[in-house]
């Protein structure tokens, strides 16, 4: 059972970084893509980033030029490094991993963007 381990959260003050980190139980290339979602309150869980076996990087527009997904794979990580951080970023943060049939999630990690 491949398991996903999100940290990195906490409380940040507007204007503020923070990294998430998602670890995962196996060689995260074995994955056709690692992805970053959230989520809050009543919603659906958004995309917000995602980086594929191949290196393909996408963002979801708001966080374009403030967030940066990378991974290192010797520490089968992803990680989502979050600047510029706004109040509207606030939420659950999700890690995911996709492979062709089916996919898997962390069990989140709380980011608050409050002053």
């Amino acid at each position: 059972q491949v398991q996903l381990m999100e940290s990195g959260g906490g409380l940040v003050q507007p204007g503020g970084s923070l990294k998430l980190s998602c670890a995962a139980s196996e060689n995260i290339f074995n994955f056709n893509s690692m992805n970053w979602y959230r989520q809050t309150p009543g919603q659906e869980r958004d995309f917000v980033a995602s980086i594929n076996v191949g290196g393909k990087i996408q963002y979801e527009d708001s966080v374009k030029g403030r967030f940066t997904i990378f991974r290192d794979g010797a520490k089968r990580t992803v990680y989502l490094q979050m600047n510029s951080l706004k109040p509207e970023d606030t939420a659950v943060y999700y890690c995911r991993a996709n492979t062709l049939s089916r996919h898997y999630w962390g069990q989140g990690t709380q980011v608050t963007v409050s002053s």
